[in-house]
């Protein structure tokens, strides 16, 4: 299969405020699809190209496990080449998915993060979303299964992007695409989105208000803001700064309470700012699989108190605030 994007990609960002940017844009997706700018490109684009043809009976993006066709729409030599290719995209890490009856059961439960906030944010019908460090797309098909008119996913990890062409080559929709970028990349011109998914991105930058500034310039006036970032409970004070690693994680800058978050988001000129969900995240939602076998959430608590992280510090805790842009 050939990996590339449709013209009318680029003339719906145009009208989404990227005219600016659209060359530069289309030159770094070509530039980032390429045996040049990453060493595993070549195996990847193999898989793709080897994916077996096969025509779906059936697609659900409502399910948890997203659904593309079913068991009895392939023959047992097609089921062993798809399974063969799909783990040649190891680690899959954001999901879960089911390929013609092939389940990937990926690192995290996505889909538990999705039921936390899915009846809280405005309605998608018709409108069109910007997910900031979408991973592999899986919350970019939900989003499209909730109504979404378009959906544009970006994120720099080229795996995540060639994991979502493997499902695109099945799924087939133009109104949802994923680019290998990242939010640098598109921050200048003022945009037009009608809802931001900024979800597990806050604590790795810097400046936590800049970054929320840069969402706020994402969105159209009276958009919606959707923010998922670790936080600390109350009683451990207003921002833990790690010194060094946190749960094994590099570049974790802070990780605020939950009402210093909503300050934050205060000064950055947001309104109508909520939190409509706080939990801590369990080995049953971050966990090593046959389809992500290198540590995950086990590895980084303390063995002897999960209450802790390997580093002592307080042990995840995941909140999501909903806002909306002046």
């Amino acid at each position: 299969m050939k990996i590339e994007y449709s013209e009318s990609l680029f003339t719906e960002l145009q009208s989404l405020g990227f005219a600016k940017l659209t060359s530069t844009i289309k030159d770094q997706c070509c530039h980032h699809l390429s045996p040049d700018y990453h060493g595993d490109f070549t195996k990847w684009q193999s898989s793709l190209e080897n994916l077996p043809a096969i025509r779906p009976s059936k697609i659900d993006l409502n399910q948890a496990a997203i659904l593309v066709g079913q068991l009895s729409d392939i023959d047992e030599s097609a089921h062993k080449a798809l399974h063969s290719q799909l783990k040649q995209l190891h680690p899959w890490r954001k999901g879960p998915f089911n390929l013609f009856g092939q389940y990937i059961d990926t690192e995290w439960r996505s889909d538990w993060k999705w039921d936390r906030l899915k009846n809280e944010i405005s309605p998608l019908t018709g409108r069109k979303v910007l997910d900031i460090g979408c991973g592999s797309g899986y919350h970019c098909w939900r989003m499209r299964g909730a109504g979404a008119e378009f959906v544009l996913g970006i994120d720099p990890t080229m795996l995540f992007v060639m994991q979502f062409f493997a499902l695109q080559h099945y799924i087939q929709d133009e109104q949802v695409n994923v680019l290998p970028i990242g939010l640098d990349d598109i921050i200048g011109p003022s945009l037009n989105f009608d809802t931001v998914f900024s979800m597990g991105l806050l604590y790795h930058r810097r400046d936590p208000i800049a970054h929320l500034q840069e969402l706020k310039q994402c969105l159209r006036e009276q958009g919606e803001l959707v923010l998922e970032t670790l936080v600390i409970a109350e009683q451990h004070g207003d921002v833990l700064v790690p010194d060094g690693r946190y749960a094994q994680m590099r570049n974790v800058w802070s990780i605020p309470s939950v009402s210093t978050l909503e300050n934050w988001l205060a000064q950055a000129n947001f309104k109508n700012i909520r939190c409509v969900s706080e939990s801590t995240t369990t080995t049953n939602e971050q966990r090593s699989t046959d389809w992500m076998q290198f540590q995950s959430l086990q590895d980084f608590l303390d063995p002897h108190d999960q209450t802790k992280t390997i580093e002592g510090y307080p042990a995840p805790i995941r909140a999501i605030i909903i806002a909306e842009n002046e």
